[in-house]
């Protein structure tokens, strides 16, 4: 169980907190590994204590996955504190010392800045004049600059007043349990450590298309685009993940060392392997320029300069208003150098085996591999072992991603978070991009992207869409 904890919610009103946090808390309290907690949300908006717990309700009913009785609603309102942005330094710091008195002097402060980027560092002077940097955490939500020189005055800004080992700089990505099975897949078995590496591996996708359009983040877009939006702050971390070499320790020091050394062996980001693709009617949508040359869609290869990496492409992509939303990793292993099966055997035919992991909120693996059709003859079809989180008894266990990584904060364990130094390499590998970006190419909303795709990752194929079914575990006989 954590420590007690005041956590205060910045941003207490918004989206984020009304889809993701409030419930997350709740869950935490609920589960009992947050059982001594206060809440105290702070907003711009005019709430007041009573509208505020009325809000939460409604977050809860609409948005938690979790059954809930009267008993642990009317417990967790019990926690819930609101005072209003107006108020000051001053106010949050009787607000917050008061709901500290209720749970000891041993409590802890975990500061959560659901607010816009440009919000953050006044939110950070806040909580210096409000003296409430002692005995605290902070998350920071991204992005974390949108370029190296941004990245480096934000982080020199925010280590006059936190140490960097009270930041928590989140990446939601990481908190799923697939994008943390990689590393049990990875370290746990004999079967696949020695295999991972170039001289089985052929390329590696991590493809994250979304179905979904701006939904009023147009002015924020703008300034943004896919690959600071996306690219920086999520595909690059999950890179990591997958490429890292084994820890010395599965302890947060080793893994971020081991994250960080894949990110030192990144090559600079060459124009010339990137795909920037604008939807048809982006510049049409409220708050997007006439002319805008903004990228809702990017794809790009990039390469790690290490000896088990040299050679291997990685392909990245992601957009809006694609044909699909899905966040899937996909290993393609190296065929064989010759076949001894004869023509029309089929094999070859469907491309390489496959180890694929898919990172929504239905956790699931799946391995490819060839086998023979029954029968007389030697035919080969494509089979698939497909392993699913529903499937066992530990789903109902699971933490949702915010759940998790807000739970890791207050323990201190970085594992599952980016430090200063590695989000500044990232920018550092973009340098070539951001100053000399390729042209974006429109793209039809409900397609792939632009056409350009397929010449990236040539000979190769994207494996999205695929070409057979994620089976449902929900289903009879499938």
């Amino acid at each position: 169980m954590a420590d007690p904890y005041v956590v205060v919610l910045f941003g207490a009103t918004g989206d984020l907190a009304k889809r993701k946090l409030l419930p997350g808390l709740l869950h935490l309290f609920q589960s009992g590994l947050v059982p001594q907690m206060r809440v105290v949300g702070t907003s711009l908006e005019e709430y007041d204590q009573e509208s505020f717990v009325e809000f939460a309700r409604t977050a809860v009913d609409d948005f938690s996955g979790h059954p809930l009785t009267p008993d642990q609603w009317t417990a967790f309102a019990s926690c819930l504190r609101y005072v209003p942005g107006a108020a000051g330094p001053d106010g949050l710091r009787a607000t917050v010392e008061a709901a500290e008195s209720e749970l000891g002097q041993d409590t802890l402060r975990l500061h959560y800045l659901s607010v816009p980027p440009k919000a953050a560092l006044a939110v950070v002077s806040m909580l210096e004049e409000a003296k409430l940097v002692e005995r605290s955490r902070i998350i920071m939500e991204k992005p974390f600059g949108t370029d190296l020189a941004s990245a480096v005055s934000l982080n020199a800004a925010l280590h006059e007043v936190f140490l960097e080992k009270q930041i928590f700089r989140i990446d939601h990505f990481l908190g799923k349990e697939a994008a943390q099975n990689i590393l049990a897949f990875r370290f746990a078995n004999g079967l696949f450590e020695p295999i991972w590496h170039r001289n089985n591996i052929d390329h590696i996708q991590i493809d994250v298309p979304e179905e979904l359009g701006l939904e009023s983040r147009a002015t924020f877009y703008e300034a943004t685009g896919a690959y600071r939006d996306m690219v920086v702050t999520h595909l690059f971390q999950v890179l990591a993940f997958t490429a890292m070499e084994p820890p010395t320790a599965l302890e947060p020091f080793a893994i971020s060392e081991e994250k960080n050394k894949v990110f030192r062996s990144m090559a600079p980001i060459d124009p010339s392997n990137v795909v920037r693709g604008q939807y048809a009617g982006y510049r049409d949508e409220p708050g997007v320029a006439p002319e805008s040359e903004t990228e809702t869609f990017i794809a790009l290869k990039c390469e790690i300069d290490n000896w088990r990496w040299a050679g291997v492409p990685f392909y990245l992509r992601t957009g809006k208003h694609l044909a699909e939303g899905a966040r899937i990793i996909s290993i393609a292993f190296k065929e064989p150098p010759r076949s001894m099966f004869p023509a029309g055997s089929g094999v070859g035919q469907l491309g390489p085996d496959h180890l694929t992991f898919d990172l929504a909120d239905k956790s699931r693996m799946s391995l490819s591999f060839y086998g023979k059709r029954p029968g007389p003859g030697m035919k080969l079809d494509k089979l698939s072992m497909q392993f699913a989180m529903q499937e066992t008894n530990w789903a109902g266990a699971g933490l949702e991603a915010y759940e998790r990584l807000i739970y890791d904060a207050m323990r201190g364990d970085h594992t599952l978070f980016t430090t200063a130094d590695g989000i500044e390499r990232l920018w550092e590998v973009s340098v070539p991009l951001l100053e000399n970006p390729p042209p974006v190419r429109p793209y039809a909303r409900g397609s792939w992207g632009p056409n350009q795709i397929h010449q990236l990752v040539a000979p190769t194929a994207w494996r999205l869409p695929f070409e057979r079914t994620w089976r449902d575990p929900n289903v009879a006989g499938a």
